[in-house]
Order: structure tokens, then sequence, then C-alpha cells
């Protein structure tokens, strides 16, 4: 993906104006704008800066690059935020091979110095099982036998 093509998150916006902003520094004015800046920084395989993101409590030691995983589609399900704590209730769908599956997740977020962390969540994954006549869950305006169920 080009800075100059739509941002992963489904904003709208330009990469360069909407979660581009977070990934080169710019602070995360929510927990909401956090989290949307994490999913695509997964889409973009931006592991310094999901590792920057999360909390020092709960972080990993390291990530590895994910070049079998294509994030295709997220959606906010509830969002909320009081004081220094927030949570992000979302659905993110994803590409493995041929196989299309769905992750939702209840994230906790904390801010501290002013700055929004991830800190963790509670997740679900399921598989997604489009019918032929179903819209293509790759997000595209097309149904699923004419777009990704194709051969």
């Amino acid at each position: 993906m080009l800075p100059s093509d739509g941002c992963p998150c489904g904003s709208g916006l330009p990469l360069a104006e909407c979660c581009g902003r977070h990934h080169a520094g710019e602070p995360a004015p929510t927990p909401q704008a956090l989290m949307r800046s994490r999913y695509s920084a997964f889409a973009l395989n931006l592991t310094d800066y999901l590792l920057a993101s999360w909390h020092p409590d709960t972080r990993p030691v390291s990530l590895l690059p994910d070049e079998t995983t294509r994030w295709v589609a997220l959606e906010i399900l509830e969002s909320s935020e009081e004081v220094d704590e927030g949570v992000v209730h979302f659905r993110a769908t994803f590409r493995e091979g041929r196989r299309f599956f769905v992750l939702e997740e209840r994230s906790r977020f904390l801010r501290e110095r002013g700055r929004w962390f991830y800190r963790d969540g509670d997740s679900t994954i399921a598989r997604l099982k489009p019918g032929r006549n179903d819209p293509c869950p790759c997000g595209r305006p097309r149904k699923f036998k004419s777009c990704c169920g194709r051969g």
C-alpha cells in the first residue's frame, strides 16, 4: 500500500492524513484513534509502531512481521473513554490464503503522560464462510463469487 492510498482503517482518508500521522509519532487523541492506527499498523506490518503503542506492562518482547495475513476490513462496534482508561470493541476481517476470518475484540487502553497505550483485550476468532452471492468480505463492491471466490 502506498502512502497516497486510502488508510487501511477504512476512514476514507489518505493514510498520511489518518493513521500515518500516528505511525510517524503524533500521539493518538483517543483510544479509538489508537486502535485504528494499530489495525493499520497490522495491515502494513509496522511492528515497531505496534510495540511502541503497547503498554509496557503487557507488551511482548518482539513481534515478527506477518506476511501471510491480509487485513481487509475494520468495523468499530463500540468505543468509550473515561479519564485515563478506554475501551474499543471492534471486528476485523482478515484473509489467510483463500480463507477469511473475523477477529472480534474488546480492547482496553490506558493513558499515561498524555499518551494512549493498548493494554490488552478479550478476543475471539471465527472462520467466515461467505456464500457465493454474499458481498465480498474484502470490501470491494462485488459479490463473493465474482471477486475473491473465483477459481
